[in-house]
């Protein structure tokens, strides 16, 4: 096979390339990267294709190899960017103090409207947001699991609508 023969062939491909190197990156811009890159690599090794195979299963392991081997790359530079305006604050020795009073009347407000549930909702609220698994919460209140898992539901939805602000 001659190299315009095979370059026509590899790049009448490109269109069943780009779904893949979409769907392996999840990003329009990073997939056309993606898929220049296979497509240079392609060109560039033509001798090691054998003429008379699966050109597109071919082009596609060459894909999927070069963004497994982007991948580890990757995941071993444990890259940080800093897109702030504010790099001169990066090593300062700034300190927050934390201010216990707002979150203290969230609380208040988000425990007055649990306790103001009627009680067919709110005990199995209470014991579900206290960490009993809903098997336990229908054991010990001897209801059907079906019955807790509703009642625990509308009690959440009751919540809020009460709770809209938050």
């Amino acid at each position: 096979m001659s190299a315009i023969e095979f370059n026509e062939i590899v790049v009448n491909n490109t269109e069943y390339l780009k779904p893949f190197a979409v769907t392996l990156t999840k990003d329009s811009e990073t997939a056309k990267d993606l898929l220049q890159e296979t497509m240079y690599r392609a060109l560039a090794n033509r001798e090691k294709y054998n003429a008379g195979t699966n050109i597109k299963a071919w082009l596609y392991t060459i894909m999927r190899n070069i963004f497994i081997n982007d991948y580890r790359r990757r995941s071993k530079q444990h890259i940080i960017q800093d897109t702030s305006s504010n790099e001169f604050l990066l090593n300062s020795n700034q300190f927050t103090v934390a201010n216990p009073a707002e979150s203290n009347l969230v609380m208040k407000e988000v425990q007055q409207a649990v306790y103001q549930l009627p009680d067919i909702f709110k005990n199995p609220f209470m014991l579900y947001f206290e960490g009993y698994k809903y098997n336990e919460i229908a054991v010990l209140l001897k209801e059907p699991l079906g019955t807790i898992k509703s009642r625990i539901h509308f009690a959440r939805k009751l919540l809020k609508e009460q709770l809209t602000r938050f």
